[in-house]
């Protein structure tokens, strides 16, 4: 059974540094994302819905630009998780939303980065201009997904993280971290 891949990777001009598409998102974050329509799912949505089913798969296949953000996106879902459930007590939603915000501005490897876990399947960015832009877009992506993130692990109201959620901080998608 193949992984599931991205529903923007046929979308027509799309922005690309590197090799990663800049897709639009639904966010009030301040960045340089394009803002996508409310009324449709976006990547951040895409990453959630998939997250749970891909992090089951050891390889996946990339069709296209929009499949290398969703890999670097379930990776940090996965980071986002581990941090989490590394906590001696669960954190409530008010401390996960904080120590995930702040999970996603620290400092990270990008595409063509040394440090960087997927460098052979990724190009590096053209400039140092179109490198700075990549990582204010992911770090902007980030935070969002982040503030999606603790919305849907404490959905039911109980102030707990969901257990459904919280049993995927031991695997690894592809066998890798961010």
């Amino acid at each position: 059974m193949p992984a599931y891949h991205s529903s923007f990777n046929e979308e027509p001009d799309v922005r690309q540094v590197g090799n990663v598409a800049i897709l639009p998102i639904k966010t009030r974050i301040r960045g340089p994302a394009p803002i996508a329509d409310a009324s449709e799912a976006d990547i951040i949505d895409e990453t959630l819905d998939l997250f749970r089913a891909n992090s089951l798969f050891r390889n996946f296949e990339i069709k296209g630009p929009a499949d290398r953000l969703l890999i670097i996106l379930i990776l940090y879902v996965s980071d986002c998780i581990a941090k989490l459930a590394a906590q001696r007590t669960p954190p409530n939603q008010i401390d996960a939303g904080k120590m995930l915000n702040t999970l996603s501005v620290d400092s990270f490897p990008i595409p063509g980065d040394a440090n960087f876990v997927l460098n052979a399947h990724y190009a590096p960015p053209a400039s140092r201009v179109d490198a700075d832009y990549l990582r204010q877009y992911l770090t902007q992506v980030r935070q969002e997904l982040a503030a999606r993130l603790v919305e849907r692990l404490y959905a039911d109201g109980t102030g707990v993280p969901s257990k459904w959620w919280m049993s995927f901080s031991k695997r690894r998608f592809m066998h890798r971290a961010l």
